[in-house]
């Protein structure tokens, strides 16, 4: 099984990044924007950071996710999750150690741009300085510089993923 979550701060790509990941590996895409309660996302619309309180039912929401794809297929999945803090990585990742994570990596002025530019969002761009604060950058995972096109980040990625091929029924010659 090939689990991975797409991290970083709000704007970074990561749904983009992980919606084409999974269209070239023949993955699943799963955004964890969507598994946030409403009041959560009342808040960062409103510009409110969320507490840590608001955080942990989200994260065992994601874990669970992940532990269910993982037990019905092989299929990799990619989940978009902003996962900026160690403990939320860890939380995350909990009974699953294959999973791996993939950071995408960009400097404020870029980010900021990319937020200030972007409509029928819930996140507020007032929360990038927030993001920023909180991000404890990973130390094993996948980096990838957004500073790069979208095709060029993604043929970067792709030979970093620990894929397996899918299982071949016809006999071997």
């Amino acid at each position: 099984m090939s689990l991975y979550i797409v991290m970083g701060v709000s704007g970074c790509g990561k749904s983009s990044v992980a919606r084409l990941l999974a269209e070239r590996t023949g993955g699943l895409y799963l955004d964890g924007d969507d598994f946030h309660p409403a009041a959560n996302k009342a808040k960062m619309h409103a510009g409110i950071p969320l507490t840590d309180d608001d955080r942990w039912p989200w994260l065992d929401i994601l874990n669970a996710a992940l532990r269910a794809h993982a037990a019905a297929t092989t299929a990799p999945l990619f989940l978009a999750c902003s996962a900026l803090r160690q403990v939320y990585r860890e939380r995350l990742a909990a009974d699953l150690p294959s999973l791996r994570f993939i950071y995408l990596h960009g400097s404020r002025e870029t980010i900021r741009t990319r937020l200030e530019s972007r409509s029928n969002h819930f996140m507020s761009p007032t929360l990038l300085d927030s993001q920023f604060a909180t991000l404890e950058e990973p130390k094993n995972a996948i980096v990838a510089e957004i500073s790069d096109p979208l095709p060029v980040l993604l043929e970067k990625i792709l030979p970093k993923l620990e894929l397996q091929p899918p299982h071949s029924t016809s006999p071997s010659a």
